[in-house]
């Protein structure tokens, strides 16, 4: 079990990488996981608006450069009070930020505490060139809730996906704890990842069963 240290920042009406009070906002309630604890308030109209936003855009990254970026990042690691990476301080200083601000709450430097798993993954996808596919989001849940809303949202493991775990199980996008990246599927109900905010809040390698995850959100890579 992860030792128990200084919670990161809870702000009302959160969001973020399991909710932005949550997966975003939220402490760490498992050893691995950015937990939700909030329901999304973003309006039905807004969702649909951004969702329709950059996934039209074609990108000429590959899988392969995607999970490059994010291997190189294993190791990394927060401080002792659950911020101090630089996925915290991208995310807190990007345009999202403050569009996730205006829709959750809170300011922009409740990020630099925040639960990081989804805003890892965001940076990846700003870094490589990917973001119109990989999407940018705080929130676990609306991250998935994105994948969805474009119709590239599945139960099938595929290298570069954007897999996204339920600690309990279950399949519903509202119950999503955490985000990472599929490397492969084993073939054996395993798959192994590529996760930020997991371990001792660092970004590690992983090998999770295929029973945690409650979806996969599948950016259009290039070939």
């Amino acid at each position: 079990m992860r030792p128990i240290r200084t919670p990161k920042i809870n702000v009302p009406k959160a969001v973020l990488g399991a909710a932005l009070v949550a997966t975003a906002f939220g402490a760490h309630v498992s050893a691995d996981a950015s937990t939700a604890t909030t329901a999304n308030t973003q309006p039905q109209a807004a969702q649909a608006q951004q969702a329709a936003t950059n996934q039209n855009t074609r990108v000429n990254v590959s899988a392969s450069q995607v999970l490059a970026v994010a291997k190189a990042q294993v190791g990394t690691s927060e401080n002792a009070a659950g911020g101090g990476t630089k996925f915290q301080q991208w995310y807190a200083n990007s345009q999202r930020a403050a569009e996730t601000v205006q829709r959750d709450g809170g300011n922009r430097q409740d990020y630099l505490n925040a639960a990081w798993c989804s805003m890892f993954v965001s940076w990846v996808g700003e870094q490589t060139g990917a973001r119109p596919q990989v999407g940018w989001d705080a929130y676990t849940v609306t991250h998935a809730k994105w994948f969805a809303a474009n119709d590239r949202w599945g139960q099938e493991a595929k290298p570069g996906a954007v897999v996204f775990f339920s600690w309990s199980g279950s399949k519903d996008i509202s119950s999503i704890d955490h985000v990472g990246f599929v490397v492969k599927d084993n073939g054996d109900g395993t798959i192994s990842t590529i996760e930020g905010n997991t371990g001792n809040g660092k970004v590690e390698e992983r090998v999770r069963p295929t029973s945690q995850v409650a979806g996969y959100g599948y950016p259009s890579y290039a070939a």
